[in-house]
């Protein structure tokens, strides 16, 4: 095992602290398990001699033949019941510290997933990431559990085993003992190509089931586009990639399961032709010669034992360097604070401010090639509400994620209210700020409790918000009202619905600032006029930042910021800017000959 592997191992090693005492059991049990399955050859050796006359232990010489096979037959049906209820009590305990480690790093790797910022999540598929919570964890849970101990098992077992036929004889111990040495090595190189060829296969296990996720995720269009036999082809490309790598981890571990079971063939092979020679000359008895041959069989077993756990472990040591490379993932967005300034939760006294928001020289860039936002500062002032337009690509929605530390810019500050946001607790942050977007997710689960999210409003409460909202039209076109199961993503909704409830939910937390993405898009005429007095009211008083395409919307705006490229390059009132003649003046011309959005 390479010092990253045990540097890895021993690092999630501490999810095992809780079961300390059950391992400890486990591992005392692996010496009684080991001479219980260690003395029933010798015991089968000695029957035969006490039956041929031979020479045996000390302890049968005085005692009659009938009574020492009846004693020996005894000591053997001993040692298989308690090596049976042994092993049945080692495995249970086992399979359990496997089940819990699983649990505990799972949960490790969700909330360590939902803390990382959304510039990993744009380059990670969800069907990789969702391949190591899952068939990862569990290949995992083997290394610590039936992997880990069974090998350890195994290793008392052969020590075991050796030191008996050492005692009893030197010479047939010693010959088979030796056999072990090119054994092991040959399995340990094995091995080494194994675990390369594993890797490859929770590579394309992880390819597999991200195109798995975005087929059905993108079923729509797939459907609607004829794309099912052109996405299928490759989806197969995918399974026969897949397919090749796991047929290279069946090579290697059939090889060693074959070259273990030849070796173990030869072996007996030798022991009988030495050990007949050496019964015919009158040097060994056959109950000896029994023995070994019996120890032959056993010694290969926890060495083919060790194999198939190796095998097991090197496909454990993979799935621990994929999820330990994800678990080492820089968490970027953390509350860090500015000592200098002795920023605390308790000294942040928000309740009191209105929402002044201020950009200061920020930059951003998703690639280093490619700039989004550049050198941007603009104040909004407590109250006001301001628009943001600009063609596609200029930065409006990169704006919000920033505001809303989603993710951090590689230069500048933005302040609210005064405070550098990277000084606020985010959570105190995000309460502050009402984010609508264009693009409304809902999560499964009932309409109640996709408007509460993180609030804990009683019933009562929200019906009443929904009524002041205008949203019981709505809620009175659902099954069951507020307690409405919602599919995935909100499927059984329509994209206006969607939206209502996006509002509402934001309405709900009263935050000082609104932002909003076109939150009126996908609404009817008839439903935006519902919810545009509501709207008005919840504005009212409040900061707000709206990215706008429609002139309607810009037109009601307290200041308009016309971005380029990332750059603020025109700012002021819709007929300021209309009468300047330049980029927003051609965006609303042609918008009003319904050629563009603005």
């Amino acid at each position: 095992m390479e010092m990253n592997d045990l540097r890895r191992v021993r690092r999630l090693g501490r999810y095992l602290n809780k079961d300390r005492k059950r391992l400890f059991i486990i591992l005392i049990i692996l010496l009684p398990v080991a001479l219980s399955g260690a003395i029933q050859p010798l015991v089968v050796g000695q029957a035969i001699s006490v039956l041929r006359g031979e020479t045996t232990l000390p302890f049968l010489v005085d005692i009659p033949k009938n009574s020492s096979i009846r004693l020996l037959i005894g000591v053997l049906l001993f040692s298989v019941l308690i090596r049976l209820a042994l092993q049945g009590y080692q495995t249970y305990n086992i399979q359990a510290v496997g089940q819990r480690l699983t649990a505990r790093i799972r949960d490790d790797l969700f909330s360590h997933s939902l803390a990382l910022s959304l510039r990993f999540h744009d380059r990670m598929p969800v069907g990789k990431l969702l391949t190591r919570l899952t068939s990862d964890v569990d290949a995992l849970s083997e290394v610590f559990g039936s992997g880990a101990v069974g090998v350890l098992a195994d290793v008392v077992s052969l020590l075991v085993i050796g030191i008996t036929m050492l005692l009893i004889d030197l010479r047939l111990g010693l010959l088979l003992l030796i056999t072990q040495i090119p054994v092991t090595l040959f399995i340990l190189w094995l091995q080494k190509r194994y675990r390369r060829s594993n890797y490859r296969v929770r590579e394309e296990l992880s390819q597999l089931n991200a195109d798995f996720q975005e087929n059905l995720q993108g079923l729509e269009v797939v459907q609607m586009f004829g794309r099912e036999r052109l996405n299928g082809n490759k989806f197969s490309h995918t399974g026969q990639l897949y397919r090749k790598a796991v047929n290279g981890t069946i090579f290697y571990d059939s090889s060693i399961s074959a070259f273990i079971e030849w070796i173990s063939l030869a072996a007996i092979s030798v022991v009988l032709a030495i050990g007949g020679i050496l019964v015919r000359a009158d040097l060994m008895g056959l109950g000896i010669l029994t023995t070994f041959i019996l120890y032959s069989q056993r010694l290969f077993e926890p060495l083919r034992q060790l194999a198939e756990r190796f095998t097991q472990i090197q496909g454990g040591l993979t799935a621990v360097e994929r999820i330990s490379e994800l678990l080492e993932k820089k968490v970027e967005i953390v509350d860090v604070g500015n000592q200098s300034k002795n920023y605390s939760l308790d000294s942040l006294d928000l309740e009191k401010q209105l929402g002044e928001v201020v950009f200061e020289n920020v930059s951003f860039s998703y690639r280093p090639d490619e700039v989004i936002i550049e050198n941007l500062s603009f104040k909004i002032s407590a109250g006001e509400h301001v628009a943001l337009v600009g063609p596609t690509g200029s930065g409006k929605t990169t704006i919000i994620r920033l505001l809303c530390r989603l993710y951090e810019p590689q230069s500048g500050t933005i302040f609210l209210d005064g405070i550098d946001i990277r000084d606020i607790p985010i959570q105190v942050l995000r309460s502050k700020l009402g984010v609508v977007l264009q693009d409304t997710f809902l999560f499964s689960g009932n309409v109640a409790d996709n408007l509460r999210l993180d609030s804990s409003i009683d019933d009562i409460q929200l019906k009443k918000i929904c009524k002041n909202l205008g949203l019981y039209s709505l809620l009175n076109k659902l099954p069951k009202g507020l307690d409405t199961q919602i599919r995935e993503r909100g499927g059984n909704l329509s994209s206006g619905e969607r939206q209502l409830l996006s509002v509402a939910r934001v309405a709900i937390r009263n935050p000082d600032v609104l932002v909003m993405d076109e939150a009126t898009a996908f609404m009817d005429p008839s439903t935006e006029a519902t919810l545009q007095n509501d709207l008005d009211r919840l504005l009212d008083r409040r900061t707000a930042l709206v990215i706008a395409h429609r002139l309607v919307t810009v037109e009601k705006a307290d200041r308009i910021f016309v971005l380029r490229r990332g750059r603020l390059v025109e700012e002021g009132t819709h007929n300021e800017l209309r009468s300047l003649g330049g980029l927003y003046s051609q965006l609303a011309d042609l918008q009003e000959r319904g050629l563009a959005k603005l």
